[in-house]
């Protein structure tokens, strides 16, 4: 088990309501169409897989996906889309847990190795893509860029989002590298929210970079998003890919 939060049934339960958004065509086309790409003929693995918002579409268009998920609610929810034969997936965290193979590709979206709350594991969690990939795999992340340069002297707070049925911050602890990320959220329309809290360790692409680094990957590319605009100073996310040498 490392410091990552585990997901609770309730939380698994209305995850994939909550991110119709981020499951839209619009936004997993450029993610499965990366993918699929970096993938080719080979395997693909998931660190992360959750209810399977990524990995079972990427399945659908014909990539064998194999999953690790730490969350067993996580991946009961996927598993009511698709059975183990098509799909497999292991629970277990993704520092540590090993699944038979190598893949061409590793990959790990939506922000998700900031669950992983300390460097140590965070560098482990590079380790053991590096271990399942074959060379000249890939290893992919998606990441925000810590908005730091939002806070002011003496706040440690920035919201991420203000609408009509959700409000959302952040609170940052700077010398830990730690955030909190705090969900109210409206529920019917009586008035009531309900508040939810997550904490995760933010980096930066340096950082990473030399996390890829110690566990023998290459940076490859650097993109600003799925579509792959260029990263630069003002972009509020990355997409990564490590290449294990030949």
């Amino acid at each position: 088990m490392t410091s990552s939060e585990l997901w609770t049934r309730a939380t698994a339960d209305r995850y994939d309501t909550e991110e119709t958004e981020a499951s839209s065509a619009a936004v997993l086309g450029p993610t499965l169409a990366f993918l699929a790409e970096l993938a080719g003929d080979g395997r693909a693995l998931e660190f992360a897989i959750g209810t399977g918002r990524v990995g079972v579409p990427l399945r659908e268009r014909g990539v064998q996906v194999v999953g690790i998920e730490l969350s067993e609610h996580m991946a009961a929810v996927l598993r009511r889309k698709i059975d183990e034969s098509t799909l497999p997936v292991t629970i277990g965290d993704m520092a540590t847990t090993v699944v038979p193979g190598e893949f061409t590709l590793v990959y790990l979206v939506y922000n998700t190795i900031t669950n992983l709350l300390t460097q140590d594991e965070q560098v482990e969690c590079f380790r053991n893509a590096a271990r399942h990939l074959e060379p000249g795999g890939r290893f992919v992340i998606e990441l925000g860029v810590p908005p730091l340069r939002f806070l002011p002297p003496g706040q440690v707070a920035v919201p991420f989002d203000v609408s009509e049925r959700h409000l959302g911050f952040d609170t940052f602890d700077l010398v830990e590298q730690i955030l909190v990320s705090h969900h109210f959220t409206r529920e019917g329309d009586d008035g009531r929210y309900r508040r939810d809290s997550s904490r995760h360790r933010y980096a930066w692409p340096a950082e990473l970079d030399l996390m890829a680094r110690i566990a023998g990957l290459e940076l490859e590319r650097r993109v600003a998003d799925w579509d792959g605009a260029p990263f630069s100073q003002d972009s509020a996310k990355h997409i990564s890919v490590w290449r294990k040498p030949t």
